[in-house]
């Protein structure tokens, strides 16, 4: 599938399959050694700061306790009413120090051309308020955490400046309470990497 437009599809393929790896071993053991090949922005990904600045932080450099058991909040907010998702919808919130998830409802449109038109945002507004509330983390479930229609991309730039990590095309976020639980997005620790799919997960407390 296509994550982005405009970026390709991972191939996944045969390095070595089990009928070529045969001949390697005792007969009755075989091995399939699979090859990936696709680019960081595929499928759920986190972005930390290299992504966006050459002397960031890349993932190598991102702590566990950065992206792992965060206490969370979802902010459920009605992408038909408005594709800008501004300061107001966080006001009011207790998201200081927390996982912040936006629940936008985009996903439903996952795999379709319409997913890629018109997705919700976030505003500069509300990247400055969420920096101030010392967030620890901002998610979405929409294809990118700012306008694509333009060519600036304040979000990232001041979330990634201030080591916010960025999560974008995640999913199923209705599935969630409020608050009450804790999020994990954890990457491969890749030295010189900006951006690369991860397993995102909640747990919610019981």
């Amino acid at each position: 599938m296509v994550s982005y437009k405009g970026l390709p599809a991972p191939l996944i393929c045969d390095y070595m399959s089990r009928e070529e790896s045969r001949h390697l071993y005792d007969e009755g053991t075989e091995f399939r050694i699979a090859k990936i090949e696709m680019v960081g922005n595929t499928g759920t990904y986190l972005d930390c700061p290299f992504h966006r600045y050459e002397q960031g932080k890349d993932l190598s450099e991102m702590s566990i306790q950065q992206l792992t058991d965060l206490d969370g909040i979802v902010i459920r907010v009605d992408s038909q009413v408005s594709r800008s998702i501004d300061v107001d919808c966080f006001k009011g919130k207790e998201i200081r120090g927390k996982a912040v998830l936006v629940n936008t409802g985009w996903d439903q449109f996952w795999n379709s051309d319409m997913y890629f038109e018109n997705h919700p945002y976030l505003t500069e507004g509300a990247a400055r308020y969420l920096i101030d509330c010392e967030v620890k983390l901002v998610g979405i479930d929409s294809m990118n955490m700012d306008d694509t229609t333009r060519k600036q991309r304040p979000v990232h730039s001041l979330l990634l400046a201030e080591e916010i990590p960025i999560v974008e095309h995640l999913c199923k976020l209705d599935q969630l309470p409020e608050t009450g639980f804790t999020f994990t997005a954890l990457p491969p620790k890749f030295k010189g990497t900006g951006t690369f799919p991860v397993r995102a997960m909640a747990k919610i407390e019981l």
